[in-house]
Parts: C-alpha cells; sequence; structure tokens
C-alpha cells in the first residue's frame, strides 16, 4: 500500500494544476475580452468540460465565466469612457473598444 501522506499529496497536487488552468482561463479572458469568447471555447481550451469549468471558475472566482467576463467588459467600457472624459465622447466608440456588441435595430420600427 502506499504512504498515508502520499494521497493528501496526490490531491493537492491535482487542486493545484485545476487552479492553474481556472487562472489561465481566467488571464485568457482579460487579454481577449473585446474577441468573442464563449465558454466552450474557454473550457475545451482548458481541457475542460464545459459545465465543470463554470462549476469550478465559480468557486474559485465567485462568478461564471461568462459574469466575470460579462464584469471585465464593463469595466473596460467604464474606465474609456471616463478617460475620455469629454462629451464628444460617444457611446458607440466605448463599445467597440470594450468587446460589447453595437447594438442591434429593433424590427418594425
Amino acid at each position: 500500500m502506499c504512504r498515508p501522506g502520499w494521497r493528501q499529496a496526490r490531491e493537492e497536487a491535482y487542486r493545484l494544476a485545476e487552479l492553474a488552468r481556472l487562472r489561465r482561463v481566467r488571464d485568457r479572458i482579460d487579454r481577449e475580452y473585446a474577441q468573442p469568447l464563449d465558454v466552450v471555447a474557454l473550457a475545451r481550451d482548458a481541457g475542460l468540460a464545459a459545465g465543470y469549468l463554470s462549476r469550478q471558475f465559480r468557486a474559485a472566482y465567485g462568478d461564471s465565466p461568462y459574469g466575470y467576463l460579462t464584469r471585465r467588459r464593463a469595466e473596460r467600457a467604464a474606465a474609456s469612457a471616463s478617460a475620455a472624459a469629454s462629451v464628444s465622447a460617444s457611446l458607440p466608440a466605448g463599445q467597440d473598444r470594450s468587446g460589447f456588441e453595437k447594438p442591434r435595430p429593433v424590427p418594425g420600427s
């Protein structure tokens, strides 16, 4: 049989490897927030199932990957708007830099 401490060490190593994967996903969201990202693609690149990534990400960071992405985009849009600090800076320009899509016209109006 294996030594008593080995199981604990193996579990700790697995937990640290999972945290490293989640950190890479978070870092990718921070880098590529302006690009179209979805949880399935993030999970595939991390080598995890989408549901598992969502659960583990929420447990580690307190928010789902999509919620974290949306919050980052909103923070960057707010920072962009305050950096412009002029009335002439338009919202659609801030939307382009933040990763949010431009609003679509409502059909029939």
